[in-house]
């Protein structure tokens, strides 16, 4: 997870305080083909473009899944996570040591924003955009396709520390996951879905090292794949040191339920995923989901559906 980003130089560097405002056309509420009218190629401009960056480097798709994520669990699905300059002063959220260096695919929006706009100006959010290249990646890796609900505005705010007080670290513990996911009105199921999405990508060290020693301590990760984290990290890794590795040691680029099978092998990267196993409530639903991986690719989706509507905006006095 604690992997570099491009920029969105292009889009928001410049001027963080004027945001673009889009046509006042109806925007109620999220619906699917929100754009079939005013933009009707914007989804495939999108995953075109998405298609293209997967190609030439698959690790963008979990990038892309974290940078959506990201975004949402701060102040809703607005694209705040893009802004580079906070209008208010201070650190943004792409900044914010929950985000920085770990969220990457900043270019990859940057693209698909470029390509939409030529074809539309002014007419597809890029929140919406951020709903999209997740779905896109989620196919790419997973061969899961699904209808996204489009119409979010964006906002203007960013800011560092709501991102640091919003995100949940890989050292949570089983209370502050369920806590942190109730807030967004996310239920614990969804939580324990949503973990899934570690079965792709990667982390920096200084994500798991010290809390991966504490569980060697208590036995709870295997002796061997402890030795080799230890080989591969620098004894003390700090949050800009450049080491990382895959989450998942057997599939690290397939979205499937490998990580469910990792949890009970103690074989699990972050202190906040071996937490999913070693909680009485939680560890029978996990071992389902590593026996039936339809199981939990069907509920996957519907999760990230409503991920995607975290505290959406969708009035004509917001922004993108």
């Amino acid at each position: 997870m604690r992997t570099s980003g491009g920029g969105f130089a292009g889009l928001v560097a410049s001027v963080a305080t004027v945001c673009l405002l889009l046509p006042t056309a109806s925007r109620a509420q999220l619906k699917v083909g929100f754009y079939n009218t005013t933009c009707p190629n914007a989804e495939a401009l999108v995953r075109q473009v998405v298609t293209a960056a997967f190609a030439n480097n698959s690790s963008v798709a979990p990038g892309l899944i974290r940078l959506h994520f990201h975004d949402c669990f701060v102040r809703g699905c607005d694209a705040s996570v893009l802004l580079s300059v906070n209008p208010d002063c201070g650190n943004t959220e792409r900044q914010s040591s929950a985000n920085n260096p770990s969220l990457r695919g900043f270019d990859v929006i940057d693209a698909a924003k470029t390509a939409v706009e030529r074809s539309c100006p002014r007419t597809v959010s890029c929140a919406d955009i951020l709903a999209f290249v997740a779905r896109d990646s989620v196919n790419l890796t997973g061969k899961l396709f699904y209808q996204v609900p489009t119409g979010r505005w964006g906002g203007c705010v960013s800011n560092e520390t709501e991102a640091n007080n919003n995100l949940l670290g890989p050292d949570s513990t089983v209370e502050v996951l369920i806590n942190g996911f109730r807030k967004k009105n996310l239920s614990v199921e969804d939580m324990l879905v949503l973990s899934g999405s570690h079965t792709i990508g990667s982390s920096h060290c200084a994500s798991f090292l010290a809390t991966n020693r504490r569980q060697r301590a208590n036995e709870t990760i295997s002796a061997a794949y402890q030795a080799l984290l230890e080989a591969l990290c620098p004894p003390n890794s700090g949050q800009f040191d450049p080491n990382t590795t895959e989450i998942d040691v057997s599939t690290p680029v397939v979205l499937d339920n490998n990580y469910y099978k990792l949890l009970s092998l103690n074989l699990s990267l972050h202190f906040s995923d071996d937490q999913l196993i070693r909680n009485a409530t939680l560890a029978p639903f996990a071992n389902a989901f590593a026996a039936n991986e339809m199981l939990w690719k069907d509920k996957f989706v519907a999760a990230m559906i409503k991920m995607g509507n975290i505290k959406v905006k969708t009035g004509i006095m917001d922004e993108i």
